[in-house]
């Protein structure tokens, strides 16, 4: 299959590396001294080498920020007949664009990053395949992601957004409001040790990446979830309540079993 990849960041160039050896891959960014290490690829830094390499899925690899207008600068130099995919981690405002271009798409989201996986074995990461998309472009990610010893699940538009508050939101928020709060410590203990080196690791995302995944209209409410649950926190240890410490203490073990 010839394979168009828009965006030669670290997602981009992973996809590239994960897909050259079986498909005919072209990768595309406008900034061409980002394509100088990817081999065994049509390397394009100009849109009309993207009309002669004439793809039959693009799969757009652009920053969040940029997912919509990436798509909209390639759409005039591909063909109708052309499959378009996306793993944006939050889908606002894609099913309404594929809906407008009338093409066939698919929309993933394989949900790891290169700061913290291991990409050389990902049996323990995961993948959603949306499910509104075509079958053809299903079949396609599934081997793939399979191939990649990945579990994949299958959501709605809705569903993923929603899932995407809960698994991402939450740790990123909780991270945040830890860095927020930070000061230099000499003789830091373990535990601080790791949350550290969490911290470390989100913060060395994206800007933009951060934004739109605290921005999933779903966030709000997962938000309010953290902060109920830091009031009754703070008020027990105000209070020094020894019963109600032990009850949250359950309650929390219980949660992660």
């Amino acid at each position: 299959m010839r394979i168009l990849i828009l965006g030669a960041g670290k997602m981009g160039t992973f996809f590239t590396d994960a897909l050259c050896l079986k498909h005919e891959v072209a990768l595309y960014d406008p900034d061409a001294s980002r394509l100088r290490f990817v081999f065994n690829t049509q390397r394009m830094s100009e849109l009309e080498s993207v009309r002669e390499f004439n793809p039959e899925l693009v799969i757009n690899a652009a920053t969040i920020k940029y997912t919509i207008e990436a798509f909209e600068k390639v759409l005039p130099y591909v063909s109708k007949d052309c499959i378009l995919s996306d793993i944006a981690s939050v889908k606002t405002g894609l099913p309404e664009f594929y809906q407008k271009t009338g093409m066939r798409f698919v929309s993933t989201h394989p949900m790891f990053g290169p700061t913290f996986a291991r990409l050389d074995n990902l049996s323990s990461e995961n993948a959603i395949i949306i499910a509104e998309s075509d079958y053809l472009g299903k079949m396609f990610f599934k081997d793939f992601y399979n191939s990649l010893k990945l579990n994949i699940f299958e959501y709605s538009f809705e569903e993923h957004d929603e899932t995407i508050a809960y698994s991402l939101s939450l740790p990123f928020v909780s991270s945040l409001v830890f860095s927020a709060i930070m000061k230099h410590q000499d003789a830091p203990g373990t535990t601080f040790k790791k949350h550290m080196a969490v911290a470390r690791g989100l913060l060395s995302e994206d800007d933009y990446l951060l934004s739109e995944i605290l921005f999933n209209p779903h966030t709000p409410n997962q938000v309010e979830k953290i902060q109920t649950e830091l009031e009754l926190l703070l008020d027990i240890i105000r209070q020094k309540d020894t019963d109600a410490m032990q009850t949250f203490l359950k309650k929390v073990r219980k949660n992660i079993e």
